[in-house]
C-alpha cells in the first residue's frame, strides 16, 4: 500500500513539474509528457491482481451459496419424502379403520331379526361414522399443517439467512 502511495505520489509530482514547463512555453505547441513502460506495466499488473483478488472472492462466494441451495434443496426433498410416508400411511390407516367399520355394522346388520333393530343400527352406525369421519380430518389436518411447516422450513431458514446476510453486508 505504501509503494502503491509513494508511486501515485512520483507520478504526481511529475504531472506538476511537466504542466509547469509546458506554462512556460509557447502556447502554440503541445507536448506530450513521456510514458515510462516500467511504471505503467507495474500499474497494470496491481489492477490485474486486484482483480484476480476480486473474482476469486465472488467465486468463492458463489460456490458456497450454491452448495447452500443444494442443502437446502436435498432437506426439502427428504422432508416432503417422509412427509407423503407419513400421509400415505395416515390414508391406508383410515380407509382400514372405514373398511372394518363398514364389515362389522354388515355383520351387525346380517344378525337383526327386527325391523326397528336395523333402524337402530343404522341410526348408531351413522353417528358413529360421522365422529368417525370428523376425527380423521382432524388427524389429516393437523398432519398437513405440520407436513407444510417441515417442508417449507429449509426454504424459510435459507431467506432468514439471506436477509441477515443482507444486514451484515
Amino acid at each position: 500500500m505504501q509503494k502503491e502511495n509513494a508511486h501515485i505520489r512520483e507520478i504526481v509530482d511529475q504531472k506538476d513539474s511537466e504542466m509547469a514547463k509546458t506554462e512556460d512555453q509557447d502556447v502554440g505547441t503541445i507536448q506530450f509528457p513521456a510514458l515510462d513502460p516500467a511504471k505503467a506495466i507495474d500499474q497494470m499488473r496491481a489492477v490485474a491482481e486486484k482483480a484476480g483478488k476480486l473474482s476469486t472472492g465472488t467465486l468463492v462466494k458463489f460456490a458456497s451459496s450454491a452448495e447452500d441451495a443444494r442443502k437446502m434443496l436435498d432437506s426439502i426433498f427428504e422432508n416432503t419424502k417422509a412427509v407423503g410416508a407419513e400421509l400415505s400411511l395416515k390414508t391406508i390407516a383410515g380407509m382400514r379403520a372405514n373398511a372394518e367399520a363398514d364389515l362389522s355394522h354388515l355383520h351387525a346388520l346380517v344378525g337383526a331379526k327386527l325391523p326397528s333393530q336395523v333402524i337402530a343400527l343404522q341410526s348408531g352406525f351413522w353417528r358413529k361414522r360421522v365422529e368417525m369421519y370428523v376425527q380423521q380430518a382432524k388427524e389429516f389436518q393437523a398432519l398437513s399443517t405440520k407436513a407444510v411447516a417441515d417442508v417449507t422450513k429449509p426454504i424459510t431458514d435459507a431467506l432468514e439467512k439471506a436477509l441477515t446476510d443482507a444486514k451484515a453486508a
